[in-house]
């Protein structure tokens, strides 16, 4: 846990960094994140998409090098032809190397690789992953640093590259790209409502209906999202005639975001779930009560969140915020992945803070990892620089990330503006850089996969119970946590 905490900490030192390089410039749980997992983001949104085929096996003398794609972003529909056509231009440049492709869809993704490593036909090539997705197979990546002599390392910062060594001094990851967590709204829906939008700023006041200026907090957010939230007569959330069991337009979601240590990152605060020491569950306070307040969010008087039934409802698909019926979402930046769905009048904000003037958000970031049992690693590792290096700007505009080289971020930008040209704040991601979650959402703990699967159990519930008891159900949690992670003592 202490290299974890450092780890967590060298991304907050690069966030600065950057921010100074950069600041001129169904019922069911809801979906799963990409990556950093989200990702991240660590994750990008779950699909259905059927696996992609493989392209066909290495022939000659050339090394096949099998690239899995799904655990974090990756597998949706939009990202695909991309990714293939990068293979092909790969395959095409040189004689040696055949790069092939595999797609699983996110939700089955992690079994998917389980089974493959276990039976020993594990690829080579993992990701773009997260801290999350790659949690899930903590140890089993191959230790960089002895390929490392012909890298360019220009534009990097070191805090960025320690960030993925382990308590060993292993070199497991290499950065690709960051996703600072910003504000997804519909502006046409804000003009429907005759609101102002919110925030472009991080420090700036959110502008009242009578020109009052408030600061935009999650009690603004709160207030604003009950005249966003509309029943089926029209009557928004704030009317005596409101219909609770009639919405046809909410005000707010936590767009692939309902992981409850997300959550609890944005409404309580930064902290880790193993506590300080690594070992030890702990459920904070603040986490608690920012759940009571996303649960009454769509369960309470006046709801302003699409429950977990009514994500998976047809009216509310593709997704919360891209079906169009939400008006504000908040998300990492790579949600600009695969946001085509969401038409053509979203905009970029800033994350509110909470009733102290305090900024807690998220930021994930992805890279590739290479299997430690690979039987190519020199194969393996030269499409790794090839990703890293050729093939980086595209990667990183279809997966929504900023690059982390400094001299490939301009490029990225450039190509966001062009793909989406109503989007009037980009510098929402830079400013974002400056509000890391330290510790990770997605910090690792013991007995991984279990605990993360606990914690999924109970947003679950949240998502899809109107009537808890989330003390209750925190004491639960944390006990079942403490057992899980006893197990890998």
């Amino acid at each position: 846990m202490r290299k974890s905490i450092l780890l967590l900490l060298s991304v907050l030192v690069v966030a600065s960094m950057l921010v100074t390089a950069c600041g001129g410039a169904p019922a069911a749980p809801a979906p799963a994140a990409p990556a950093e997992e989200a990702a991240a983001t660590e994750a990008a949104p779950a699909n259905d998409a059927a696996p992609a085929e493989a392209a066909a096996p290495a022939s000659g003398d050339r090394v096949q090098v099998r690239w899995f794609i799904g655990l974090g972003t990756g597998a949706d529909a939009q990202q695909i032809p991309i990714e293939e056509e990068i293979v092909k231009r790969f395959n095409e440049s040189q004689d040696r190397i055949e790069l092939v492709m595999e797609v699983v869809p996110n939700v089955s993704a992690r079994d998917t690789l389980a089974t493959q490593i276990a039976s020993g036909n594990g690829p080579d090539i993992i990701g773009p992953v997260g801290w999350d997705g790659s949690n899930s197979f903590y140890g089993q990546y191959l230790d960089l640093a002895p390929y490392m002599m012909n890298f360019d390392t220009e534009g990097l910062d070191p805090a960025l590259i320690d960030m993925y060594q382990t308590e060993s001094g292993a070199q497991v990851g290499l950065p690709f790209l960051v996703f600072p967590a910003v504000v997804y709204y519909q502006s046409e829906m804000f003009d429907e409502a005759g609101l102002n939008y919110p925030p472009a700023n991080y420090g700036d006041k959110y502008v009242m209906p009578d020109g009052a200026e408030v600061d935009w907090n999650w009690a603004t957010v709160e207030e604003i999202a009950k005249i966003l939230t509309v029943d089926a007569n029209g009557n928004d959330a704030t009317s005596p005639d409101f219909d609770k069991n009639d919405i046809v337009q909410y005000g707010f979601s936590f767009q692939w975001q309902t992981d409850l240590r997300y959550i609890g990152s944005y409404l309580g605060g930064a902290a880790p779930l193993a506590g300080d020491d690594g070992q030890t569950a702990t459920v904070p306070e603040s986490w608690v009560e920012g759940w009571k307040w996303w649960h009454d969010a769509m369960w309470g008087e006046t709801p302003i969140a699409p429950s977990g039934p009514v994500l998976a409802a047809p009216e509310f698909q593709p997704s919360g915020f891209a079906s169009e019926k939400v008006a504000m979402g908040i998300a990492p930046s790579w949600y600009t992945c695969c946001i085509a769905d969401a038409g053509e009048t979203w905009d970029l904000a800033v994350i509110p803070s909470n009733a102290d003037g305090v900024v807690n958000s998220r930021m994930d970031a992805d890279t590739f990892r290479i299997l430690k049992d690979t039987k190519n690693p020199d194969a393996a590792f030269e499409v790794l620089q090839y990703f890293l290096g050729d093939a980086a700007i595209e990667l990183a505009t279809t997966y929504g990330g900023m690059p982390a080289r400094l001299d490939q971020q301009q490029a990225f930008f450039d190509s966001k503006k062009e793909q989406f040209p109503f989007v009037t704040n980009w510098d929402a991601i830079i400013q974002g850089l400056a509000y890391p979650d330290v510790p990770s959402a997605e910090a690792y703990m013991p007995n991984y996969n279990e605990a993360r699967d606990r914690v999924t159990k109970l947003e679950t519930l949240v998502m899809n119970e109107a009537t808890i008891d989330l003390d209750a159900e925190a004491a639960s949690l944390q006990a079942d946590l403490q057992a899980i992670f006893d197990k890998a003592q």
